[in-house]
């Protein structure tokens, strides 16, 4: 394995190297005391010249673990350990993060199985065929999920929960810079600035190790004060959703099929399963779009004597967003136009219930006053 190593200390980085040379089959290609000489080097290196860098955690004047992110940025399948020397707060961060890390003075014996450890995981971390040629499918309705294989989908796997935030966070705001600041302040907020920092870097650093078998499907830009996430033969749903509505065209026999098609993409809310605060403006609009086209839809039926399925979407609408009053009016009305008479009652009493417990209110003046009329017309 090719090495090149780095630690302010120069007594520390000849006792490294010493040790590193004790093992088989690996060369210390260059050391470095000074960070920005080491980061020009592993910059100006092809990728492939280099399999490991050795990077102390404490330098002067830079954060390793953001010095470590920067390296992703230009050359992503960079396996990145880091030397700390023993501090409780240091090491109990790694062992939760799970970053590759060993401790001064490092023993070739641990140096050998930090690097057999590395070796396992390349054999594991493949480069994903399918992204040379295809487009990368991400579900963001109700679940997160990613097309690993073609019509197979599973979940990202992320080593933290914050990793798992920050990038869909980074993804809700793709191609726009988000400033690390907010970032900070939105994921650590009760955490010392520096020690925020410090997670915010580990974190990206997790992001970019997960994307890694992704290539350049994924992109994070790192700029002094924030970050970009780009995307490149990506396909998310919920982009093609509300692209396909976007097309605007009128509900009639011929488009008819195309609107159920894209509907079908609306597997559930926009990060349903996630309780993300700052993703709630963004799934209100979604779900009111969702909603305005599903009654559309389901007014076509009605009126083109489809009424089984008109029914059944305004059922979908009032099981998903049960104080959405247009969906129950309209289904007493297909009620009371079959003479379901039970199915009237039922559905307003489901719908009187609903804004007595959520909102404390009576259903609107309108769809009284029908029912009023309707019970006394029909004498029900």
């Amino acid at each position: 394995m090719r090495i090149v190593l780095l630690d302010d200390e120069s007594l520390a980085l000849t006792y490294m190297e010493h040790q590193l040379r004790q093992i088989t089959d690996v060369e210390v290609l260059a050391s470095f005391t000074d960070p920005k000489a080491f980061q020009s080097h592993i910059q100006q290196e092809a990728q492939d010249e280099i399999d490991v860098v050795f990077l102390d955690i404490h330098l002067p004047e830079v954060n390793g673990v953001e010095l470590a992110e920067r390296l992703l940025e230009s050359s992503p399948g960079l396996n990145i350990v880091f030397v700390t020397a023993y501090d409780d707060y240091a090491i109990k961060a790694f062992e939760l993060n799970a970053l590759d890390y060993v401790m001064k003075p490092v023993s070739t014996e641990r140096l050998a199985k930090t690097l057999e450890r590395i070796q396992e995981r390349l054999k594991d971390v493949r480069p994903n065929v399918m992204l040379a040629s295809q487009v990368t499918r991400i579900q963001l309705f109700q679940q997160v999920l990613i097309e690993s294989e073609p019509d197979q989908w599973t979940p990202l796997r992320w080593r933290t929960s914050r990793a798992q935030e920050l990038f869909l966070y980074l993804l809700q705001y793709r191609a726009q810079p988000v400033r690390k600041s907010v970032l900070v302040e939105l994921l650590w907020p009760d955490y010392e600035p520096n020690r925020a920092y410090s997670q915010l870097y580990t974190a990206i650093y997790h992001i970019r190790k997960t994307l890694e078998p992704y290539g350049d499907c994924f992109t994070i830009e790192n700029t002094t004060d924030s970050y970009t996430l780009h995307l490149e033969k990506v396909s998310l749903d919920v982009e093609q959703w509300e692209q396909g509505l976007q097309q605007d065209q009128p509900m009639n026999l011929h488009t008819i099929e195309a609107y159920e098609q894209i509907m079908l993409l609306y597997k559930g809310e926009y990060l349903q399963e996630y309780e993300y605060w700052w993703a709630e403006s963004e799934r209100h609009r979604l779900k009111m779009l969702w909603i305005r086209t599903s009654v559309k839809l389901a007014e076509w039926y009605a009126a083109n004597e489809q009424e089984d399925k008109a029914t059944a979407l305004y059922l979908d609408i009032c099981r998903r967003h049960p104080l959405a009053e247009e969906a129950h009016f309209a289904l007493m009305n297909l009620y009371a136009a079959a003479d379901n008479h039970l199915s009237v009652h039922r559905q307003f009493r489901w719908l009187e219930n609903i804004l007595q417990e959520e909102l404390g209110e009576r259903p609107s003046p309108y769809i009284a006053e029908w029912y009023k009329k309707w019970k006394r017309d029909s004498k029900a």
